[in-house]
């Protein structure tokens, strides 16, 4: 996530916070740390289309990794993170973002540019220079800063008159404004408490849903993956959203929100299956939540777990021949090229097809961190999918097809071999993977023995627990309400 955002958590209560930040560092400290020094060279993004396709707090944090992680789209990602700043009422995050782009302006003029290719160099020379570069306006800051005190003094003052009057749905509504300027202003852990007091006030099933989407997206800036996904499921245990009492257009934005939501908390968890039977229970008709994802986002994640975890069967039915996630697709061709031609078992060409798009997967502030485990299950799966048929495989042909060496191939097959999702062996004299012969009719034997020795012994605890109730030797505790009842007649009399 962006420098400075855990600085925030401070304010927030502990322990619905704490808990996640260790989970994080459990789950993904080795790839998080990855994370921290892997930089993109090569990507083909179209960064003013890519930004656009967001608002709030996730365009300015989507910009601002792609500057840590991309030189060549540093100084253009910065500019157009301070000018998105300068709608919002986050002078802290603005005037980080200038030292940054001074920064990386000050390296490139001095020669200092090591991570800086020459694209980037160029542009700063030609385009980017003093002329076009934004200048840090403290006055706006100190202005934007007083306007911030103004309105949160008169919107404190209206929610004060709301409990006066204790009018639950004004004062619901009050705080949910307060919220809204704190989320506005950068203060997550503030807008988090504001917008998880409106529960007290809720008076409709609409009302909770309405608390439940604005806790759910401060909770996905904060990266509070478990605070997500308990107010998805309680969102999606309303009462008024699964008996339809809302309009059927809200209802249904709603529910592909809160897939969306979902999804993404199952993805940064590593629940790889579960995210992609979220985010392909998503609506594209009725995708709009810009403040989380794009349209775009729920293909490619929504493609990438079920590449990863959904086998053949699986994978057309509910992806590739899917009316609803085929819509998605359609933002995405080269991903759906990649999911056909593994389902056309064309191995080399869906792995080729991948490395192209990795760059550009990279620069995902939410992906990133996946990328290499979810290729490496992609991979396993063609390994194992391409072996199931055969009794024998030549190893020459297999790593052809995968793009590899024999020795490399030798390797892969070794580690799944021994992790039982290939069952066979590797014969490296004459470069052939052999299946394991298994004795059908020992194997049925031993399973038949299994069965019968099970059955004898419950049929010995049946015998047993006869003879016990027969001889009236069992314990009987009486009933604890039963006890109390004549424990308080007793006392009665």
């Amino acid at each position: 996530m962006p420098g400075g955002l855990q600085n925030m958590l401070g304010g927030v209560e502990p322990m619905q916070v704490d808990i996640p930040e260790e989970n994080e560092n459990e789950v993904g400290g080795e790839e998080g740390n990855e994370e921290q020094v892997y930089v993109v060279d090569n990507p083909s993004l179209d960064l003013e289309a890519t930004s656009n396709a967001y608002t709030g707090l996730a365009k300015l944090y989507r910009l601002q990794f792609i500057a840590e992680h991309c030189p060549c789209y540093r100084v253009e990602a910065l500019k157009l993170g301070i000018g998105h700043c300068q709608t919002t009422h986050n002078t802290v995050l603005y005037q980080r973002l200038h030292r940054q782009l001074a920064e990386c302006v000050a390296g490139t003029a001095n020669g200092q540019a090591g991570a800086v290719p020459d694209v980037a160099v160029g542009a700063a020379d030609q385009g980017m220079g003093e002329r076009s570069l934004p200048a840090l306006d403290l006055n706006w800051v100190d202005t934007r800063n007083k306007k911030a005190q103004m309105k949160l003094e008169k919107l404190d003052n209206d929610l004060k008159n709301y409990k006066s009057n204790s009018i639950k749905e004004s004062i619901r509504r009050g705080h949910d404004d307060l919220g809204d300027h704190f989320l506005d202003s950068g203060d997550l852990a503030n807008a988090l408490k504001c917008y998880s007091r409106a529960r007290d006030y809720c008076t409709s099933g609409k009302h909770v849903v309405s608390m439940c989407v604005n806790v759910i997206k401060v909770s996905v800036y904060l990266q509070n993956w478990s605070h997500v996904i308990s107010y998805v499921n309680k969102a999606m245990a309303t009462p008024d959203l699964n008996e339809g009492n809302m309009k059927s257009t809200e209802h249904l934005s709603l529910v592909t929100r809160l897939r969306c939501a979902g999804g993404l908390a199952d993805l940064m968890t590593r629940k790889y299956s579960a995210a992609a039977k979220q985010f392909l229970a998503a609506s594209l008709d009725h995708c709009d939540c810009p403040d989380l994802l794009s349209p775009n986002n729920v293909a490619i994640y929504g493609g990438l777990t079920a590449l990863a975890t959904f086998d053949r069967s699986e994978l057309h039915k509910q992806v590739i021949s899917s009316a609803q996630f085929k819509l998605f697709l359609e933002l995405e061709p080269q991903l759906r090229e990649v999911l056909q031609c593994f389902y056309d078992s064309r191995y080399g060409q869906c792995l080729k097809l991948l490395e192209d798009m990795k760059d550009n997967l990279l620069l995902d502030i939410y992906l990133a961190p996946h990328i290499n485990t979810l290729f490496s299950m992609i991979r396993n799966r063609g390994l194992v999918q391409y072996f199931s048929p055969y009794s024998s495989a030549d190893l020459n042909k297999m790593a052809n097809s995968f793009n590899t060496s024999v020795s490399g191939l030798e390797n892969e097959l070794m580690k799944l071999i021994l992790d039982g999702s290939i069952q066979g062996r590797i014969d490296s004299h004459n470069k052939v993977l052999l299946a394991q012969d298994v004795d059908q009719r020992s194997h049925t034997f031993s399973k038949a023995v299994e069965m019968a020795e099970l059955y004898q012994r419950r049929a010995r605890m049946l015998v047993l627990r006869s003879a016990v109730l027969r001889a009236n030797i069992s314990v009987k505790c009486p009933a604890r309400d039963q006890q109390e009842h004549n424990n308080y007649s007793n006392g009665a009399n």
